[in-house]
């Protein structure tokens, strides 16, 4: 069996982010497909969220090596602030001062055939590199999304420092990978000197274990009469998935009457600036409509969308290359799905293979009141356009798995 050095940030304990389900499930099926992972990760003193109870899903012939690393902002700082400068390209380079040695001594003792570091971390690609440069090993990229973008990182030094790492992991590493087609494009016209088989695209998706049993259990409540309940699970970031334009549509509806806390409940769970959010749901009269829950397990957040009437998706077009990870869990979840996203972007895109068109801007207050309006009357009538089984069935990790498993053997012949 060939083996694999996978260095990622993401990996459990730590709980939160689409990416450690990303990571975690590729350790996990990349042996039925002839690969062996050994996993290179921080100590968790780094992670904002560490989660034991459920167990870590790691098997245990899986070996995981945690090499020592600090979060600057949170060990570093005095008085909450700390030097930006010990943040370059992340609060997390101290990792690399340990597992560049740690990972070498991984090479030297199990002599894995190929290496692959996983984004949105730079250190991870960091240390791809570094280890790359040392042993000749081929090297995997994983970047996800795109790592430099307009307004991203922020700060000269940093813009430069990632625009370096950047560029040098593209023209060092043997494959390239992204999870959308319009990352990939991205990248073909940032660097048209580099070979078009460099890039590939392995998306996200589900695990199909966290649905089994479950669906059967789900809260299917009878829609004509009873409240419905629109779920939209995970981070809601300022900028890219500002819901300004949704509340003050709500807002409206209710003044019309045509939405109340007796038809209808908005549940944000694990949203983030639920402090921001909170007063502008508080402006807008709409605390007895609009919920803001705590995090909880990945699990327990496949339960409620499973037992949701609706979910909810919000992106805007800075991230029309991008595409939620949680969206693929919807899709499996088979619930209704009103997205407020540009119909440019792959999200749109997705979502119109999928044959779901309940899709409005997520900056154009008119349009969602109507297209809410709609998508509320199509899932009280049970017309609401689901994905179809045979078209979910790509994305299972297990498929994705394959996908990365013919890379690495690609990549090693």
């Amino acid at each position: 069996m060939k083996k694999v050095l996978m260095i990622a940030y993401h990996y459990p304990p730590c709980q939160g982010g689409s990416g450690i389900e990303r990571t975690l499930r590729f350790s996990q099926y990349l042996p039925a497909n002839g690969w062996k992972p050994i996993i290179l990760s921080p100590h968790p003193r780094v992670y904002e969220r560490v989660d034991t109870a459920e167990g870590s899903g790691v098997p245990s012939n899986i070996l995981v090596k945690r090499s020592f690393a600090i979060d600057a902002a949170k060990h570093l700082s005095v008085s909450g602030r700390y030097f930006k400068s010990l943040a370059i390209p992340d609060r997390w380079i101290s990792w690399w001062f340990s597992a560049v040695p740690a990972g070498i001594k991984m090479i030297r003792e199990h002599h894995p055939d190929v290496i692959w570091s996983t984004y949105p971390i730079p250190t991870a690609h960091l240390i791809g590199l570094t280890l790359h440069n040392l042993t000749g090993i081929p090297w995997v990229a994983d970047f996800r999304d795109p790592m430099v973008q307009e307004n991203w990182p922020g700060g000269i030094l940093n813009t430069k420092v990632w625009n370096w790492l950047e560029r040098m992991t593209v023209k060092k590493c043997s494959k390239a990978v992204f999870t959308t087609a319009g990352t990939l494009r991205l990248y073909e016209g940032r660097y048209p000197d580099i070979p078009k088989s460099r890039w590939v695209v392995i998306a996200n998706g589900y695990e199909e274990d966290d649905f089994v049993g479950k669906e059967s259990s789900a809260n299917i409540k009878e829609t004509t009469c009873a409240p419905l309940t629109l779920v939209h699970s995970g981070h809601m970031y300022l900028y890219e998935r500002n819901p300004n334009a949704f509340f003050s549509a709500l807002s409206d509806l209710w003044r019309k009457e045509m939405v109340s806390p007796a038809n209808l409940k908005i549940v944000f769970r694990a949203s983030g600036n639920e402090e921001i959010y909170g007063k502008i749901v508080k402006e807008n009269n709409l605390e007895d409509l609009v919920f803001f829950e705590p995090w909880v397990s990945h699990r327990e957040a496949v339960k409620e969308t499973l037992n949701a009437d609706g979910l909810l998706i919000f992106q805007g077009s800075d991230c029309n290359r991008q595409i939620p990870a949680k969206i693929y869990d919807y899709l499996r979840a088979k619930r209704p799905i009103f997205a407020m996203t540009d119909m440019q972007g792959d999200t749109a895109r997705l979502l119109m293979e999928m044959g779901i068109n309940t899709i409005v801007p997520l900056d154009s207050k008119e349009k969602i009141m109507q297209g809410l309006t709609n998508f509320l009357k199509q899932v009280r009538e049970g017309t609401a356009p689901i994905a179809r089984d045979e078209e979910i069935k790509k994305y299972t990790r297990k498929a994705e798995t394959l996908e990365l498993s013919n890379l690495l053997e690609d990549v090693t012949r």
